[in-house]
């Protein structure tokens, strides 16, 4: 049997240690456990800790036997915050680089979407994976706006989770020890989080006011992943106009993000794990497919137009973007051509992704 979508459960609850406990026991070792997963995955220097480790405390807590779910209002404030997150990458100086070079970008990023769809397609279609959870845990994307869409289109968020955050910690890998060993870039000490920075109280409410209603509206429009997708487009188009600032401070991410991997984690069952163990390698063997091919891109893009090595590995690099972006920070290469083409294929992937699903559907049906 195949696991259901994300929002009805597949049986009743796993039996665990945790079923006896009053629900606010419950809820503060969830907290307590996402917080010492989160700090681990940080010490450790891993892409999207502050979701992730939430989303690890959840499955645990799920698989035994917390019976905790996410309550819809926090979890649709969470995607406002996602949207704003991605608005905020964009900024003048991406916009220029991807002007002067649109054709370059344009071509990569489809050949990107083009391979990692095929591949999503092929594991659909051999039954390694339901329905089209394979193209959104395929898709080439930011991971946690990949889980959305896919919620959005019918696929299962869980395996897409661990499908996306298996993707981003090799991919991340990945970059680093080819940064470090073939072009011997030395980079600098990770970045220390301030968790309260001091905050316009004013700009934060202007961005919060606008993004919960657009992503209000998304809900109640009912527009695929509008809840992430019109805040996304609000927030952008008001800072590009100056007449907001999107400031958001680590610790609302922080909120928003651990909501966001409650919400994911705690649908997770025992099955689920076994029949994401059960499509493992055939998962890992599309990741390494995907990166071979996004070096090989790179590859023609320094012997064509003669890129930087590093500079075409890190911008063809398939996510994710924040981890890219901390690699290229710390290493001699051209940041805004890098930045330009990882946002570029972001939003195409967000605006191809649901037809490429509906048509991946309608062909695995026939």
């Amino acid at each position: 049997m195949q696991p259901s979508p994300s929002g009805s459960p597949d049986h009743t609850p796993d039996p665990g240690f945790l079923t006896g406990l009053p629900a606010p026991a419950r809820w503060l070792v969830l907290v307590c456990a996402s917080i010492g997963f989160s700090l681990v995955l940080q010490l450790l220097h891993l892409p999207g800790s502050l979701l992730l480790g939430p989303m690890v405390a959840a499955i645990v807590v799920a698989t035994n036997g917390a019976r905790l779910s996410v309550h819809r209002i926090p979890y649709i404030a969470a995607h406002s915050l996602l949207g704003c997150v991605i608005a905020r990458s964009l900024d003048a100086e991406i916009i220029k680089t991807f002007a002067a070079d649109w054709p370059i970008f344009l071509a990569i990023v489809l050949a990107v979407i083009g391979a990692s769809s095929l591949m999503g397609y092929l594991m659909a279609k051999g039954g390694t994976l339901p329905g089209t959870t394979a193209i959104w845990g395929t898709s080439a994307g930011a991971a946690s706006a990949m889980m959305l869409m896919a919620e959005a289109h019918g696929g299962d968020v869980r395996l897409v989770a661990f499908m996306q955050y298996l993707r981003v910690v090799c991919v991340a890998s990945a970059a680093s020890l080819v940064a470090a060993l073939a072009f011997h870039a030395s980079g600098g000490p990770a970045p220390q989080i301030v968790w309260f920075p001091a905050v316009d109280w004013i700009e934060l409410a202007k961005t919060l006011a606008v993004s919960f209603a657009a992503s209000a509206l998304g809900a109640r429009l009912k527009i695929p992943a509008g809840t992430m997708l019109l805040p996304l487009i609000a927030t952008a188009a008001l800072h590009s106009a100056g007449m907001i600032t999107i400031d958001l401070p680590p610790w609302l991410l922080a909120i928003g993000y651990a909501t966001l991997g409650w919400k994911i984690g705690l649908s997770f069952t025992r099955r689920i794990l076994r029949h994401a163990a059960h499509a493992l390698p055939q998962i890992l063997a599309s990741i390494v497919v995907l990166i071979v091919f996004c070096a090989g891109l790179a590859a023609l893009l320094t012997y064509q137009f003669g890129i930087d090595p590093l500079t075409a590995y890190l911008a063809t690099s398939p996510g994710g973007l924040d981890s890219v972006a901390i690699i290229a920070a710390s290493t001699p290469v051209d940041i805004s051509f890098v930045m330009a083409l990882q946002t570029a294929r972001l939003f195409l992937v967000l605006l191809l992704g649901g037809p490429i699903s509906k048509f991946v559907a309608r062909r695995i049906e026939r």
